[in-house]
């Protein structure tokens, strides 16, 4: 169907009928003619609009990761999209389908350096570099197609951020634009089923076989741990992977847990995940086969040749894994009492990491079955890698290799209006908290009842405790001089509590979650924890 409308009216009615009906953004000059379309169809939408770009991309990050969906942010060119572009690298390194809609300056003054409002050089091409697709629409009738095809890329192969970007006068500029388009399907791997039978023939042959899980892994989780079964083989995910096999299953461990088990495995099976700490360290002292799927291919080989490379989603190859293992799979005694003592072995050794661990059992019961955690750069956040329990796939939020500090909070945000229905608690330090602490305000205005929980030492800790460490004590920068954070999260209209132990703690998390529109924030003071550097 042809119809006359603007640019603005055809990104609002695409993004509809591709199922988005929440956005999260700041409107200016460049996106009115966006923003005066989403008001003409607000029946549609729910608008989260921040106090800053990064708060912006940072929700629509937790909105993707807490659902495995498809989330948009929007923002204004040029200094809103910079301020957008750590939530959008740290999209990029946990593979979340997240779309960046951002304006731009007016077409014909594009790269002319005529110095217009918010124009930088290359915007396009700081886009490419931090999304796996992007791209601009230069007419109206362009923009439907480009939105479809941005969905169509965030669903094929490697699920990785896309961007578009449309300058103001396509936005505001009257076109006759087709709007009967349908969603374009994705372009998926085929099955390898030769290379699955020779997988399940070495993994059926295996003595010690193991497994290793990532976020490419997350939508097979039940045939992962029936295979985990069937081979009586660990499964290991660190901080992406944690949760595709529930951690009170003996099967399922930490990733330090499972090193004793890495020096004695044969055959290591990688599914949608690099193994980046085994493949950077333990295969130094030993080097089982190793068999890879996934579905980015230029993964494989990113650490070492494995044995067998299998290009896949998951959700596709496992189940076929486990067809063909019934042919090949032999007889196997069970390693239950052999993973409970590597997990038992393993909580002798943590049990050093106290507060953290004291702090993660009370937030972990707290939050019952089915509520998220997200987690930040900050003591209790890295002990949380390798000692927090997770029950199931997407309900452990972690910024991953990219270490964007600050990050935690408004992701958090974002998960909390992704999954309304459940609880969701944040921890973060004073240093990280105050990277967003403005969203605290959309919280409040958008009624978003998220509980937070705020480790104060007054520090940058992380830092200070390697200056103490590691260099003989030469501490510089790393100390800070904090607000009242009780008397400050008060005047933005949120609830503040205060917990100085456990006990406090449960109380007050009780608290913050029973709020049904108030977001909270709970201030735990504290001097020193145990690093978990030691266990690195």
């Amino acid at each position: 169907m042809m119809q006359a409308m603007t640019g603005g009216e055809a990104a609002v009615l695409a993004l509809h009928n591709l199922g988005i009906n929440t956005v999260f953004g700041l409107p200016g000059v460049q996106n009115d003619w966006l923003y005066n379309a989403f008001y003409d169809h607000q029946e549609k939408f729910r608008i989260i609009h921040t106090r800053h770009e990064q708060g912006a991309a940072y929700m629509a990050l937790g909105a993707a990761l807490a659902t495995g969906g498809k989330s948009v942010f929007n923002v204004v060119p040029g200094p809103g999209l910079l301020n957008a572009t750590a939530a959008l690298s740290t999209a990029y390194a946990l593979n979340a389908k997240v779309m960046c809609l951002t304006g731009q300056i007016p077409s014909g003054k594009i790269g002319r350096r005529m110095g217009e409002l918010h124009e930088i050089e290359g915007q396009l091409d700081i886009l490419k570099s931090l999304t796996k697709w992007a791209e601009r629409a230069n007419d109206p009738a362009d923009i439907p197609g480009l939105m479809y095809e941005a969905f169509r890329q965030l669903d094929s192969g490697r699920p990785r951020p896309v961007a578009l970007e449309i300058p103001m006068d396509v936005l505001a500029a009257k076109g006759v634009v087709y709007s009967g388009q349908k969603p374009l399907a994705p372009d998926l791997p085929p099955l390898d089923e030769a290379a699955l039978e020779r997988a399940a023939e070495l993994l059926g042959q295996a003595q010690n076989p193991m497994i290793f899980v990532g976020s490419g892994a997350l939508d097979a989780s039940a045939p992962i741990r029936r295979l985990a079964e069937e081979l009586q083989a660990p499964v290991v995910g660190y901080r992406t992977g944690m949760g595709i096999v529930d951690a009170r299953s003996p099967f399922s461990l930490h990733l330090p847990a499972a090193k004793p088990l890495w020096e004695k495995a044969d055959v290591v099976l990688a599914i949608g995940s690099n193994m980046r700490v085994p493949m950077g360290k333990w295969i130094k002292a030993h080097h089982p086969d190793i068999i890879r799927i996934d579905t980015d291919p230029e993964t494989h080989k990113t650490f070492a040749q494995p044995k067998l490379s299998i290009t896949s989603r998951a959700e596709a190859a496992v189940p076929f894994l486990l067809e063909r293992l019934e042919v090949h799979n032999t007889p196997r005694a069970s390693r239950v009492d052999e993973f409970l003592e590597a997990k038992a072995a393993w909580a002798r050794r943590s049990a050093v990491l106290e507060p953290q661990i004291t702090y993660l059992r009370v937030i972990r019961e707290e939050l019952g079955e089915d509520g998220v955690f997200v987690d930040e750069l900050t003591q209790v956040g890295f002990a949380s890698r390798i000692l927090y329990p997770v029950y199931d796939p997407r309900t452990y939020i972690s910024t991953g290799y990219q270490g964007t500090l600050g990050y935690g909070f408004p992701t958090a945000l974002g998960v909390k209006v992704a999954r309304p229905n459940v609880p969701v608690i944040s921890i973060t330090g004073d240093g990280g908290f105050m990277f967003g602490v403005q969203e605290l305000a959309t919280a409040v205005q958008h009624k978003i009842p998220l509980v937070t929980v705020l480790f104060n030492n007054n520090q940058f800790g992380n830092v200070q405790q390697m200056q103490k460490n590691n260099y003989g004590g030469r501490v510089i920068a790393t100390d800070l001089v904090n607000p009242d954070f009780g008397r400050m999260v008060e005047s933005f209209g949120a609830q503040a509590l205060r917990a100085t132990n456990a006990v406090e703690l449960r109380s007050a998390i009780k608290r913050g979650l029973a709020t049904d529109h108030t977001p909270t924030v709970i201030e735990v003071p504290f001097d020193e924890m145990p690093s978990v550097d030691q266990f690195r």
